[in-house]
């Protein structure tokens, strides 16, 4: 089983527009959809879809519209009761496939519901073979909290992803390598947070095709402690490096219509990659196929198996 820890969900809105956003103007919808959202839980339906068991965990009031969305999708979730209702995200998404977000704080959790939603995520571990702790931490939480966390499910055996960014992934690197988990996945400018790089740089020369520092920098990070690190870099693909070395994959040419929810499902598709036992080079493979599929579709949707084509994916070992 995988399961995620969703800290500040959200009801996703996606507004889909006829033309390029224009400050001031009046635009026209061309589609509005809402669903259950934030990173966890995009995790946990890519994974669920797939045929995998998954759950989310989450704080949500029992009558919040989020869990009842996630009903209507049929995932497996826990919740500890919130008295507010769970944050609303706005996303725009022209026809480019151009994208703006607005995000809102989420409500404030107290100790008591931190405390809670610690344990209840510690007991779903004992199944789990994988835990990901996914996204921004809501008003309340500390930024340690991913910290405390991984030290308290590594007695379970499970192998831990974490995705974050700013204030909680900088206290993440702090307690290396003790904090270390399984997996990380920074993109550029994530990475250059974490090694003291500079995100520009990185960006143009994997654009050009040169990822020879994001490797070396992502390898910085194997060598305190992180099992894999997992660098999304958009139309130019990822990479990978691990205690074994470090690979590029290059997805294929595609249409962007949306990029919401494409490195949760470049996480999911590492995890599920690595329950099957494959190698390295193919969870890379596999990661770069579901993010590139999500990539593709509009608005929030999230890649099926059968929108998966590993074949078009290209990786190369580095040297």
């Amino acid at each position: 089983m995988i399961v995620t820890l969703t800290a500040n969900p959200s009801l996703d809105r996606t507004i889909s527009l006829d033309a390029a956003l224009s400050r001031g103007d009046v635009h026209r919808a061309t589609a509005v959809t809402v669903e259950p959202g934030g990173k966890g839980i995009n995790v946990a339906r890519v994974v669920h879809y797939a045929g995998h068991p998954a759950r989310a965990v989450l704080p949500a009031d029992p009558s919040d519209p989020i869990l009842r969305g996630l009903d209507e999708l049929r995932l497996p979730y826990r919740n500890v009761p919130l008295p507010q209702p769970v944050r609303t995200n706005l996303t725009l998404t022209e026809p480019d496939g151009t994208t703006t977000k607005i995000n809102e704080p989420g409500p404030t959790l107290t100790a008591a519901t931190i405390e809670a939603l610690a344990r209840l995520l510690v007991l779903e571990s004992e199944r789990a073979d994988w835990v990901v702790l996914s996204g921004s931490l809501p008003p309340g939480v500390p930024s340690a909290w991913y910290v405390e966390l991984v030290r308290a499910l590594r007695p379970w055996g499970c192998r831990i992803a974490v995705d974050t960014s700013d204030a909680p992934l900088l206290a993440l690197a702090a307690e290396f390598p003790e904090s270390a988990p399984d997996l990380i996945k920074p993109n550029s400018e994530e990475l250059a947070q974490l090694t003291g790089a500079d995100a520009a740089v990185l960006e143009a020369q994997a654009h050009a095709g040169d990822v020879r520092a994001s490797a070396a920098a992502a390898q910085s990070l194997v060598e305190r402690g992180v099992g894999a690190v997992l660098v999304t870099l958009g139309a130019a693909g990822a990479v990978l490096a691990t205690a074994e070395g470090a690979w590029r994959a290059v997805p294929p040419p595609i249409t962007v219509r949306s990029t919401v929810g494409a490195g949760d499902s470049s996480v999911a598709g590492y995890v599920l990659a690595e329950t099957r036992a494959l190698p390295p080079a193919e969870r890379l493979r596999l990661a770069v196929a579901y993010g590139s599929a999500a990539a593709s579709l509009a608005g929030t949707q999230l890649p099926r198996p059968d929108q998966i084509n590993t074949a078009q994916v290209e990786v190369f070992p580095l040297v």
